[in-house]
C-alpha cells in the first residue's frame, strides 16, 4: 500500500492502491447494505472545526479560572465604612461599593465584572481575607470557593522564601494535551480518510448485485 503526498488532499494512496480499494469495496456485501462514498458536507467541517475553536476558547486556563481572594480585597475595605453602613439595603450598598471600586480604577475589574457577588457572599469571606492580609500574605494565591478562601491548587516556580508560587499559569499541561490530542484526531481523521478513494468515484452497486 505505498504513499503519494504530491497531493495530500486529493488522495494519499498511489493508483494502485486505490484502484484494490476500489475492487473490495465492490465485493464486499456489507451485510447486503450499499455504501457510498459521498464526501463530508462542507457545512459539518466547518462546525467540527467551530466547536473545536469554542471549546478551546471557553476553556482556556486564564478564561475558566475560579476567582481569587485578591479582587474581592477592595470590595471588603469598603464594607465597614460609614458611607456604606448608613445605607439600610444590601443590594444597593453592594452596587455603591462596586461603583467606588471601579470608579478608583482597580486592576481586577474585568474579574469582578466576571465573577461578581453579592453582601451575603462577602460576609461569607470577609474575616479568611483579613485574616490572610494580618498575615501578609498573596491574595492571588487562595481562590473563593463557595464560603470558604482555599489555598489555589498550583505550584510553580520557587519564590525567594522557598516556597512554591501558587497562582495560575496563562498556559497549563492539561491545555497542552488537549492541543495535542485533537491535533492528533484530526490528522489521523485526515489520514484514514485521504488513503479512501477519491470521492468522485462511487461504487457500482447495481453492478455487484447482478454480477
Amino acid at each position: 500500500m505505498a504513499w503519494r503526498f504530491d497531493n495530500p488532499l486529493y488522495t494519499l494512496s498511489d493508483e494502485e492502491s486505490n484502484k484494490r480499494a476500489m475492487e473490495l469495496w465492490e465485493k464486499e456485501s456489507l451485510g447486503g447494505l450499499t455504501e457510498n462514498n459521498n464526501r463530508l458536507p462542507v457545512p459539518v467541517v466547518w462546525l467540527l472545526a467551530l466547536t473545536i475553536v469554542t471549546a478551546f476558547a471557553i476553556t482556556f486556563p486564564l478564561w475558566g479560572q475560579r476567582p481569587t481572594a485578591a479582587i474581592y480585597e477592595e470590595y471588603i475595605a469598603l464594607m465597614d465604612t460609614p458611607e456604606v453602613q448608613q445605607i439600610q439595603d444590601d443590594a444597593q450598598k453592594m452596587e455603591y461599593i462596586v461603583r467606588t471600586v471601579k470608579a478608583k480604577g482597580s486592576k481586577y475589574e474585568a474579574l469582578q465584572d466576571r465573577h461578581p457577588v453579592d453582601m451575603d457572599d462577602l460576609r461569607l469571606i470577609k474575616d479568611d481575607i483579613i485574616e490572610l492580609k494580618r498575615q501578609n500574605a498573596d491574595l492571588e494565591e487562595y481562590f473563593v470557593v463557595g464560603p470558604d478562601v482555599v489555598l489555589a491548587n498550583f505550584e510553580g516556580n520557587l519564590k525567594p522564601d522557598g516556597t512554591r508560587e501558587r497562582k495560575q499559569p496563562w498556559w497549563d499541561k492539561g491545555y497542552t494535551i488537549d492541543v495535542f490530542y485533537v491535533a492528533y484526531f484530526c490528522i489521523a481523521v485526515m489520514i484514514a480518510v485521504k488513503r479512501l478513494p477519491h470521492y468522485s468515484w462511487q461504487p457500482d452497486h447495481h453492478k455487484y448485485h447482478h454480477g
